[in-house]
């Protein structure tokens, strides 16, 4: 048995991982993955063929079954397993509403025994899809823009918002990705896939700042107490503030890591004197900085790199997240909190933080709190204080060439301003920047989560300034992109209309160069090129 899988951007030689994915995952576990999302079309498949409305939780179902195939959330075989096996069952409940069963093995397929999902995980997946490498290439695009929705949808299902649109459009797309459709079909479902991205952020957008007030410009700092501590990772909210509520008053802090930093930015959880910062940087250095904590860590979601056994006995997963041998904290029961007691037991046992740095990190610039400034941003663009934004948002990596963007970020101009999201800020949300008149020139908005703030804030500057196209802003975008979330704001940012977006450091490689070439032509997307000559192309509005 072989796997391949290209879905992330630091797959082996840029031509997708075959033995053992840079993730970590194994043959068995991508093959796995592969079968859940098969068996999630046949879910689609048979959906399709139901005319009246059906319930949500067949929409919800298929957000946390695409969320779970999402890089380095979920490495649990046995959880996969389970899954598809649930898959299974809610796809047959649909056939029995229906009375049709769809022409399609998707629809049709029995799977009862590991050793038959995994004979059926030999044969499926992307190279499933056709034989013909641009259609393959576009229906990958499709999936993995899927797959980032879903990420978004789920979150916003936790706090109770849901989209039945967006629900809907998985039925539709799933279904398409099966079928045998033209190259200008595709597309078509292509730019509906950046429609419903939108859709979906903004619904996560609201979800998120209904529930928790609207992000404000908040310090955040990044040393340690003298108390134990436990360390949340991830990126749901939910599961942050069942954690503060359970922790208060027993003596143990709560921390964040990487894209759990900008939970500090929620007026929700302010009140909460043990909720005391940030502890390290990005995820792919979690194996160090987990070492040193000492307490222990939840992750709620994606990401999750290879456990080491320093740390595997205080490590904990939730949500979709999963990892074999860690301990999983089951969902939370209609109406109540997850139990999150057996952690913070184990944290009065263990050690304070070990102490990594000792500074602070400023953010809370969402769209409503960079819209209270307008007044203030615009003053500065009309007097030529502000030259340009440049919007640096996506996703962190390890290799070396991401060190672009910590060099583009020091070499920019004085009189631009970095507009960021996600876990690519930590290539740069620690250097002196300083400031344009009080105007920070590093505005975070918050996780890869919070990206559509970018995109409000964008059309709400076009509005200020009486422009027919986002395009004529001053505003370039250089983005670095990791997983199938950063496909699915690249894809949102399509279907608005932005142009001349640069993408880094590598264009996706399940991207064929005829498809490549397609939307280079459409939309001149571009790959990074040096720092210099970038900068100096931004600078002038190329």
């Amino acid at each position: 048995m072989s796997m391949h899988c290209d879905q992330c951007q630091e797959s082996i030689r840029g031509t997708g991982c075959n033995v053992r994915g840079v993730c970590g995952k194994d043959e068995m576990t991508a093959k796995l993955q592969d079968t859940l999302v098969y068996a999630v079309e046949g879910v689609a498949l048979c959906a399709a063929e139901f005319s009246g409305t059906l319930d949500r939780k067949y929409g919800q179902f298929i957000s946390e079954s695409l969320f779970v195939t999402v890089t380095n959330t979920n490495f649990d075989d046995d959880a996969i397993v389970e899954r598809i096996r649930r898959t299974l069952a809610l796809r047959d409940e649909i056939k029995a509403l229906t009375g049709k069963i769809p022409a399609h093995d998707a629809a049709t397929w029995t799977g009862n025994t590991r050793d038959e999902f995994v004979v059926k995980a030999m044969t499926t997946g992307i190279d499933s899809f056709s034989e013909n490498p641009d259609l393959r290439s576009l229906k990958s695009l499709i999936l993995y823009g899927l797959k980032g929705i879903a990420a978004y949808t789920d979150h916003a299902a936790v706090l109770g918002y849901h989209d039945d649109d967006v629900y809907a459009f998985y039925i539709k797309a799933l279904a398409a990705i099966t079928s045998d459709l033209t190259a200008d079909e595709l597309l078509a479902i292509v730019m509906e896939t950046g429609a419903a991205a939108v859709k979906a952020m903004a619904l996560l957008d609201k979800a998120n700042t209904t529930t928790y007030g609207n992000p404000e410009i908040t310090t955040v700092k990044t040393g340690v107490g003298t108390r134990p501590g436990i360390l949340i990772s991830g990126h749901d909210l939910r599961d942050m503030e069942d954690l503060l509520k359970q922790t208060e008053g027993t003596g143990v802090d709560v921390y964040t890591h990487c894209e759990m930093l900008p939970a500090h930015y929620y007026p929700a959880f302010k009140k909460y004197s043990h909720f005391v910062g940030n502890y390290g940087s990005s995820w792919w250095a979690q194996d160090r900085e987990f070492d040193t904590f000492n307490g222990p860590i939840i992750m709620t979601t994606n990401c999750i790199v290879p456990v080491r056994e320093s740390y595997r006995q205080r490590m904990f997963t939730t949500g979709m997240a999963g990892y074999p041998g860690l301990k999983h904290i089951p969902a939370r029961e209609e109406g109540k909190e997850k139990d999150f007691s057996s952690i913070i037991e184990l944290a009065k046992t263990c050690q304070p933080p070990i102490e990594i740095e000792n500074g602070q990190i400023v953010g809370g610039f969402a769209h409503s709190q960079v819209i209270a400034l307008a007044d203030k941003v615009v003053d500065a663009v009309k007097t030529g204080a502000i030259k340009r934004f440049v919007v640096m948002a996506g996703c962190d990596g390890r290799h070396a060439t991401r060190q672009y963007y910590t060099d583009v970020a020091e070499a920019l101009p004085k009189d631009t301003v970095i507009l960021t999201a996600g876990c690519a800020k930590y290539r740069y949300n620690k250097l002196p920047l300083g400031d344009i008149g009080g105007i920070p020139r590093v505005l975070d908005a918050g996780q890869c989560n919070d990206s559509y703030s970018l995109a409000v804030i964008a059309l709400k500057l076009k509005e200020v300034f009486g422009l027919e196209d986002i395009n004529d802003l001053p505003i370039s975008f250089d983005i670095a992109w990791y997983e199938q979330k950063a496909v699915t704001v690249l894809l949102a940012l399509l279907y608005l209309g932005v142009k001349g977006i640069r993408l880094g450091p590598t264009l996706p490689e399940f991207l064929t160069p005829n498809v490549a070439a397609a939307i280079v032509e459409k939309f001149n997307l571009k790959p990074i090129g040096t720092v210099d000559a970038d900068i100096e192309a931004m600078m002038a509005g190329n």
